[in-house]
């Protein structure tokens, strides 16, 4: 979710592009930089680091023009650095490009090119696509781009300049936002609508497989055939605090609606292009690396240590490879039994959790290998790991994890077959189910968001309980337990999970007339035993809301409410069924007043003990 502007017009080009690269600064970056065109050359002026770094050498050495597009970045392929910041040109600099999103093809078309004699400078996936362009160039800017889109598997937003055209910019997207905003002899370009709205609030929203054609007097919009399309202008009528928020409330729901594009991006460049096997290409594992470790720890805090309670059921079930999982700020004080046959994995949504760090670095002096699962490339965690799998979530705002959890999840679950190819221990078969069904999850999630007001009614009934319960066996367990840290961290509500067979063994003495019991009822293989455990606090009077995947009808007969997941496998369903619970927090916390964003006592990275 990096930020992208792009100008032209009459002005200076550098005034908008530095203007509305600050206005797009809250959506998380670790890099910037413009290109602007001037007097037959392209010049490319960027800098790690925050944006004040990039403002220092543009104040230092002007960057002249009235054509140009400028980038922030969020690391993805290759970590924060000068030379990997955007914008990206080819070799003669003819060509500069700016990009959100991941290519998931870059690496074939890196060695393609590299074949054609090409020479790379950064580690990005974004600079293919300018030697691309270049290697492709027929004398016209937009068949060009058009050819070169054709190339390009993956998501993105593109931005283009060409020296030889510099009268236009071209532009396009596939699951990556891009906006036009529309001005009087001068028309801009964003990822977001509030680099613009200091300028114009007539803009037109591109859709998936358009390209733009953007002169200072002129805009065509066409598919990548050059059919023409009409557009409508849509008029923005948010504030900048809600532009933001991308028109929502509160940046935790905008990040809950987020996670079908997260969930797509992790699983980008993991999933073999015939869909039948998982691919992790910079990890280089052999069979014997696997089938060398006697033992995986997981350790991790919070929402992350949540996810790394389901690795353990997705590795033991897959890999066959025993795990155990420890909140990270207890690991180093019980004396571990932790050796050179251990993997240790890591899991932390920022990379910079202290207690993680440190468990970390304990591992690793008893001996371990380690392997980190975060989403911030160039993070303390990421640079003392033995080897990184990113999760590419997009920064997160909002205090409450959400998309960081489910994009953990999708990690942590290819990591899994990952192994289970290697060591021999997974079945093929499975493994296709599995993936077939995993790719069907950002699609499915639109399902959830569909029936949103049901849960929304379910907040209101919340309102002013003083405890809620969430009970599941399974997988349902560990998600009851993130269900519960959701709610009590952003509603104040006391809220604790328990595994749906310990209810007798003291907890049912909680249960009273009225009390809130979400039940978590997603395994089949334990639902005789749930709906056991669902009559138990039905017969204390509980309001339960049961949680089933579609076509289960036998819960329903003994709840009050049901929230439905979209039928799939045990071993996907929790990547969804955590979003229900994220919303249903979210609106409770809402009903009751609270900032739901910045919650209190709470920090978005925990960097001290």
């Amino acid at each position: 979710m990096c930020g992208i502007v792009g100008y032209i017009g009459d002005r200076q080009a550098t005034e908008f592009l530095m203007d509305g690269l600050a206005k797009l600064e809250y959506r998380g970056y670790d890099s910037a930089g413009i290109a602007v065109y001037h007097d037959g050359k392209i010049t490319v002026q960027k800098k790690v680091g925050r944006l004040v770094n990039l403002q220092k050498i543009v104040e230092k050495h002007p960057n002249v023009g009235t054509v140009g597009i400028g980038h922030t970045r969020w690391a993805t392929h290759g970590g924060p650095s000068d030379i990997n910041s955007h914008p990206h040109t080819d070799e003669k600099g003819d060509f500069a490009v700016v990009h959100n999103g991941i290519i998931e093809n870059y690496l074939e078309l890196k060695e393609e090119l590299i074949g054609k004699g090409y020479h790379f400078k950064s580690e990005t996936d974004t600079e293919v696509v300018a030697h691309l362009c270049a290697d492709m160039y027929d004398g016209d800017f937009a068949s060009t781009v058009r050819h070169v889109l054709l190339r390009l598997r993956g998501s993105f937003s593109l931005v283009f300049l060409c020296r030889f055209e510099p009268d236009k910019i071209i532009c396009s997207k596939r699951d990556n936002p891009l906006i036009i905003g529309l001005g009087n002899g001068e028309n801009y370009i964003a990822s977001d609508i509030p680099a613009i709205l200091s300028y114009t609030r007539r803009t037109y929203i591109l859709n998936d497989e358009e390209m733009a054609i953007v002169q200072k007097d002129k805009i065509w919009v066409t598919d990548y055939e050059g059919i023409p399309i009409s557009k409508k202008i849509f008029e923005v009528n948010w504030d900048a605090e809600a532009a933001e928020k991308g028109g929502f409330e509160h940046f935790m729901l905008k990040e809950i609606y987020e996670q079908p594009k997260a969930i797509r991006d992790t699983m980008s460049c993991r999933i073999a292009n015939d869909g039948t096997h998982v691919v992790f290409d910079k990890l280089k594992w052999t069979p014997e690396d696997v089938k060398s470790i006697d033992k995986i720890l997981i350790t991790a805090c919070g929402t992350a240590y949540h996810a790394g309670l389901l690795a353990k059921y997705f590795i033991e079930k897959i890999a066959k490879i025993p795990v155990e999982v420890d909140i990270a700020s207890e690991y180093r004080y019980r004396d571990p039994l932790t050796d050179h046959k251990t993997l240790c994995i890591v899991i932390s949504q920022s990379g910079e959790t202290i207690d993680t760090l440190a468990a970390l670095k304990e591992a690793k002096r008893r001996g371990a290998r380690s392997l980190a699962v975060t989403n911030v490339l160039g993070s303390s965690i990421s640079r003392e790991a033995d080897q990184v799998v990113y999760t590419w979530a997009g920064p997160e705002i909002a205090v409450a994890s959400t998309k960081a959890y489910t994009t953990q999840l999708v990690a942590l679950l290819l990591l899994s077959l990952y192994m289970g190819q290697l060591n021999g221990e997974l079945d093929s078969e499975l493994e296709g189910h599995i993936l077939s069904d995993l790719m069907n999850v950002p699609d499915q999630c639109q399902q959830i968001f569909d029936h949103v007001d049901d849960i929304h009614a379910y907040a209101n009934q919340f309102k002013e309980k003083e405890d809620v319960f969430f009970i599941g066996r399974s997988l349902d367990y560990a998600l009851a337990m993130e269900g519960a840290l959701k709610l009590k961290e952003i509603s104040y509500i006391h809220a604790e999970a328990y595994a749906g067979g310990e209810l007798k063994h003291g907890t049912l003495a909680l249960i009273i007339s009225g009390v809130p019991v979400i039940a978590l009822a997603t395994q089949t293989n334990v639902e005789e035993k749930m709906i056991s455990n669902i009559k138990e606090v039905k017969a204390r009077d509980a309001f339960v809301v049961g949680v089933v995947q579609e076509h289960d009808t036998e819960v329903a007969k003994c709840v009050d409410a049901v929230i439905t997941i979209p039928k799939t496998s045990h071993f996907v369903v929790p990547i969804m069924t955590v979003i229900p619970l994220q919303l249903l927090a979210y609106y409770t916390a809402v009903v009751r007043g609270n900032d739901v964003d910045k919650p209190r006592n709470l920090a978005k990275s925990v960097t001290v003990e």
